[in-house]
């Protein structure tokens, strides 16, 4: 007589899964193979997943991969290797995308706020200071500014409000008045004769008034034809409504002369 192998046929009525292990003789054992569970009849796979998320840091997802195995991968706003995940601070990064003059808050996941600083306006992402600061931020006007440093011209630095016409880098590079009056001592009375007080002017005011008068005292005639704003029938404003905190800029395309 020879013992039955209880295994030996459809893996002893095992599963698949699962090996069959003979005991005694017509009797097995089904024992569910590495990475599943069960009576060893029946094996399905063990999901790590299900149990304090796989081992998985708490703002990471977790993925079976196979039979007792998975990824962890850190969520959307946080990094890391998905064991230990660290919130990204949007703001930690050139202060989230706002502006350099702006205060940057992280509110929630990916989300974020830019806030002008006090003394500034725009909308977080472009913020303004006042008008003596924004000339030398522009290098269509910052030789004027250069000018006014010079001379120690700090007028249009007070509250405002103020407009400014500020003839093009360019043109003041060009000019060879310019020594001249330097030279004469007139400069400063030069540079007043662009600036206008108690008023901040924007491009759709001026269209509307014909004159205003300058911190020099001198009258400046403003005409309006064909979608171009002329001063003292020469200089064109060429770009215009720099607004900041106490006033707006305006370039022209020449200087206005006294």
């Amino acid at each position: 007589c020879s013992a039955i192998d209880a295994c030996e046929s459809s893996n002893g009525g095992c599963s698949s899964k699962a090996e069959c292990r003979r005991t005694t003789p017509g009797n097995r054992a089904c024992v569910c193979g590495t990475g599943y569970t069960g009576d060893g009849i029946v094996c399905i796979e063990i999901n790590p997943c299900l149990v304090n998320n796989g081992g998985c840091d708490r703002n990471a997802e977790c993925t079976q991969t196979g039979p007792n195995q998975a990824v962890c991968n850190c969520l959307k706003g946080y990094s890391g290797d998905g064991k230990t995940c660290t919130y990204i601070s949007l703001c930690s990064d050139n202060n989230g995308g706002c502006s350099e003059f702006a205060i940057c808050n992280d509110t929630e996941l990916t989300e974020r706020t830019c806030t002008c600083k006090p003394n500034y306006i725009g909308d977080g992402f472009k913020c303004r200071g006042n008008i003596f600061q924004e000339l030398v931020r522009n290098s269509n006007t910052s030789k004027f500014y250069s000018h006014l440093e010079a001379l120690s011209i700090r007028d249009i630095s007070g509250p405002g409000p103020f407009t400014l016409f500020v003839p093009h880098t360019d043109v003041l590079n060009s000019d060879p008045r310019v020594k001249d009056w330097i030279a004469k001592g007139v400069m400063a009375q030069v540079l007043r004769n662009h600036m206008v007080g108690c008023a901040s002017l924007l491009y759709r005011d001026l269209t509307a008034i014909t004159n205003v008068t300058s911190l020099h005292g001198d009258l400046i005639h403003i005409s309006y034809s064909q979608n171009s704003l002329v001063l003292n029938n020469k200089a064109e404003i060429t770009l215009s409504d720099d607004v900041g905190t106490n006033g707006v800029i305006h370039v022209i395309n020449q200087i206005l002369v006294p």
